[in-house]
């Protein structure tokens, strides 16, 4: 894991997962590689919106791509079992992915510590299921991302929305790598957030929201 913000007292965790596709020449997960590289940014926002408050960590998986035997969500909640013996005390915790990074938050969003989950362009599948029953959950998709379907991403947000606390963001002309209108991408993962682990009670309680952007 890599620290982006450690305060002396932290209030909140938040675990930031990277996406990427396999690749047989390379299965090893670079720290340079763009789909790491692309969280640098949305990590950094998360910690200057918590002022101080959280303690923001980003996660470089073991290997690249979605492994039948050993995937992200395995990474996932191994480093939050790390994070769990570096803070005694328990804290809610935040996960904020991208991709393959945002179906790892989905799935591992089941863990006990973890309040909320935001999903970025997550590329999600029809048998994807897990239950995060009273997790606060954002999933947002950008209308024109040819990798991950957006209407995957809306379908599993209709799954979750019964148990869980479920806001569905479509970002128009947005697409896979969130460079096009990159600001609201990294503006709606930090203040959600920032508002589900430090405000709670200040996000929506409807049960779902649907909206464009």
């Amino acid at each position: 894991m890599i620290t982006v913000s450690h305060p002396r007292h932290a209030e909140g965790l938040v675990l930031v997962l990277h996406g990427g596709a396999s690749r047989p020449d390379s299965p090893m997960v670079s720290p340079t590689q763009l789909s790491v590289l692309r969280m640098v940014p949305i990590a950094r926002r998360i910690a200057l919106a918590g002022r101080r408050r959280l303690a923001v960590y980003r996660l470089l998986n073991s290997v690249r791509g979605w492994d039948s035997r050993h995937t992200p969500v395995d990474d996932a909640r191994w480093a939050l079992r790390q994070l769990a013996d570096r803070f005694p005390e328990p804290v809610p915790t935040g996960l904020v992915g991208h991709s393959l990074g945002g179906r790892a938050a989905l799935l591992a969003g089941d863990e006990p510590a973890v309040r909320s989950v935001v999903a970025l362009n997550p590329w999600v599948r029809t048998t994807d299921t897990v239950d995060l029953a009273g997790r606060e959950v954002l999933v947002v998709h950008g209308s024109d991302d040819r990798i991950a379907d957006p209407r995957e991403s809306a379908s599993m947000a209709r799954r979750l929305s019964g148990s869980a606390h479920v806001s569905y963001v479509q970002v128009r002309g947005g697409k896979h790598a969130m460079l096009r209108r990159f600001h609201t991408f990294d503006t709606l993962a930090a203040d959600f957030t920032v508002e589900s682990l430090l405000h709670a009670g200040a996000v929506s309680r409807a049960g779902e929201v649907w909206d464009q952007v």
